[in-house]
Formats: structure tokens, sequence, C-alpha cells
């Protein structure tokens, strides 16, 4: 029987899918996730004015360092040439949350969606650590692929 997961052998054991055979082609990858904090919070990160500098731009060049460094973090991730990662963010005031989105593109064999959620999810764990002094509680909410384009599989859309 073959098992729909990838990165193990017939043996049942771990590695590295080989991606030799594969056709480059443009892949791209978008995710997204949130932090909800304290109204109180989310003023301070909007006035710029946190302890320890600003929160959004240092937690975007966050995602982008870890976009480039996830096959360092993710064992059996294939380390790869991106060639572009956007980081977005989206405050949602009712909500009192930042939404992060990432878009991560390359021309290669293999897919960037490890690359876009690991992007997201370091950004959030950024603001998290810039403003956990003032919120404690603040929490990480919904990671998620959102899309991704090229390969064999094609396009591929989450479900709303």
């Amino acid at each position: 029987m073959n098992s729909p997961l990838t990165h193990f052998d017939s043996h049942g054991q771990a590695h590295m899918v080989d991606v030799a055979d594969k056709a480059e082609t443009r892949r791209i990858a978008r995710a997204a996730g949130s932090i909800a904090m304290q109204p109180a919070t989310l003023g301070l990160i909007l006035a710029g004015n946190a302890k320890k500098g600003d929160v959004l731009g240092i937690a975007r060049v966050a995602a982008i360092q870890a976009s480039k460094r996830t096959s360092e973090l993710i064992p059996l991730c294939h380390p790869l040439a991106l060639t572009r990662v956007g980081v977005e963010f989206t405050v949602d005031a009712e909500h009192h949350r930042i939404v992060c989105e990432v878009t991560a593109e390359t021309v290669g064999r293999t897919g960037v969606e490890m690359e876009a959620l690991t992007a997201v999810s370091v950004a959030l764990l950024t603001i998290y650590d810039m403003c956990k002094a003032a919120d404690r509680a603040m929490h990480i909410e919904d990671i998620r692929l959102l899309e991704k384009q090229g390969g064999k599989s094609g396009h591929w859309t989450a479900p709303t």
C-alpha cells in the first residue's frame, strides 16, 4: 500500500523526498495567521512606542529571515533559493489582533509552502516576544496555507 505521506520510504523510515526528476517551475505559496492581544497592547504597537521599537518592522524582517532558514528548522525540507518573500500585516482593530500574510516564491523543483508557513509563524512569535512584557496573554491563531501554485499538483486554494 502506498502512503500519501511522501516523507517516509517503503519501510516507514523518514527521508528527504527525491526531487531530482521534477521539473523546475515557478512556485508560489501564501500563508496567514494572526495574534490576538489586549486593546492596549495593540495601541502600543500602532503608536510605534513599544519599549523594544518598531514591532511590525522587526517582525517583517524576522519573517523574511525565517523563510530563508526553513530547511534549517524543519528537518526534511529542501533548502530553496527564494526569489521573493512578501510580508503584509493587517490590523483587525475590532478583534484586537494583527493578521500576518506571507507570499513566498521560487523557481524550483519543490514548493514553498513550508517557507511561507514558517515565515508567518516567526513573524507572529516576534510580535509576541517584543510585546510579552505588556501582555503575556497574547495568543497566536489560525496559521494556515491559503494558496499554492506551481508544480505537478497545480493551483490549490484553501476552502473558505
